[in-house]
């Protein structure tokens, strides 16, 4: 299931790469899309304050996940009177597959180049990126990419005078610091304090695979289960990509912790419930194995099998009525959390090197 997705991702990242391509050998419909989309942003720009805010998400393909989305601007505009808020996706795949309507009708979005040059050509005064990532990782490196690239001028068309003046400040993810960890799982804890009363909630994060666990930000998932079991012992954190912490590994902290039956919550540990929520946790994807049939990969996980089904045979009762399908940004104290970390965005450091070089 993991590297399936992960080749065809890897394929239509490359197709969808083209269109923002900034190199003077493109050919000529290339250069016309990439004007095509910056005039689509550049429509949807009204400019009533003298400061935006840029909220910057990975994206998704469902409906649940637009919902989300759509509050989580009306929230800001509400915390942010003063601002204009708008939204970006990150990911080439959710903005070409959001564009061919594939778990939903077509909506457009856009990547944050095209939103910072808007804003740019705007001449806002000051500009906030929020990172709506969960884990400062590899996407949140390439949302401070977006950023330098912007300050840099990198295509040579907006006012360098503009650009020595703008405020530029960024936003930073969720779990960015063990501070945020800290009160992060405090914040959980009051939301499922009586769910983990009843049995294990086991939170689903993404993760880095090694070679892209940028600012060594998978250390963020060990930290909030750390947090969050001193509140309940029945609290567990695992990821889909994260080497050393997949359901596999979940399920022996759970055996060793002496958990060998019960029901299992699953919660996905993402800002929306989109292709992960539904299918990787809480799909039927395996549903006919058996633990005796179980084949690992070499990092120790069982592809093509859910975290429902993988818990079901394993003697949990882990069924549709165990499943809380909500993103974070759903749960509004934990959307508040992004809104704080909005209210102490700072101006642009060197991120890009080594955020937590200690960890």
């Amino acid at each position: 299931m993991k590297k399936i997705r992960f080749i065809l991702a890897a394929m239509v990242a490359i197709a969808g790469f083209s269109f923002v391509s900034c190199d003077k050998n493109s050919d000529e419909e290339t250069k016309n899309n990439y004007t095509r989309y910056q005039e689509a942003v550049d429509a949807q720009i009204n400019k009533k304050n003298d400061s935006a805010i840029l909220l910057v998400a990975f994206g998704s393909t469902w409906d649940q996940a637009f919902n989300a989305f759509d509050e989580t601007i009306e929230a800001y505009k509400k915390a942010f009177p003063k601002a204009d808020v708008y939204l970006s996706y990150s990911s080439a795949i959710c903005i070409n597959r959001a564009a061919a309507g594939e778990n939903t009708k077509p909506r457009n979005f856009y990547a944050p180049n095209f939103w910072l040059h808007g804003l740019g050509a705007a001449k806002y005064s000051t500009i906030v990126v929020q990172s709506l990532q969960v884990i400062p990782g590899e996407e949140f490196s390439r949302v401070v990419n977006y950023i330098k690239d912007f300050a840099n001028n990198s295509l040579g068309d907006l006012d360098d005078e503009y650009l020595s003046k703008v405020t530029i400040k960024l936003g930073m993810p969720l779990l960015a610091a063990e501070e945020d960890v800290k009160t992060t799982a405090a914040t959980i804890n009051k939301v499922y304090s009586s769910t983990a009363a009843k049995g294990v909630v086991a939170f689903m994060g993404h993760g880095n695979p090694d070679s892209y666990d940028t600012y060594k930000a998978n250390i963020r998932y060990n930290q909030l289960e750390e947090e969050l079991q001193k509140y309940s012992s029945n609290y567990f954190v695992g990821t889909v990509d994260a080497p050393e912490n997949y359901k596999v590994q979940v399920l022996e902290r759970m055996k060793e912790a002496g958990i060998v039956s019960g029901k299992v919550y699953l919660h996905p540990l993402m800002s929306i419930a989109g292709d992960h929520a539904h299918n990787d946790m809480g799909g039927d994807d395996g549903e006919d194995m058996k633990p005796a049939d179980y084949e690992y990969n070499d990092e120790g996980e069982i592809e093509d099998l859910s975290w429902k089904c993988f818990f079901t045979q394993n003697g949990y009762t882990c069924g549709e009525s165990e499943l809380i399908m909500k993103g974070l940004l759903e749960v509004e104290s934990i959307r508040n959390l992004w809104i704080e970390h909005t209210k102490a965005a700072e101006t642009l450091e060197d991120y890009y090197h080594s955020m937590f070089p200690e960890e």
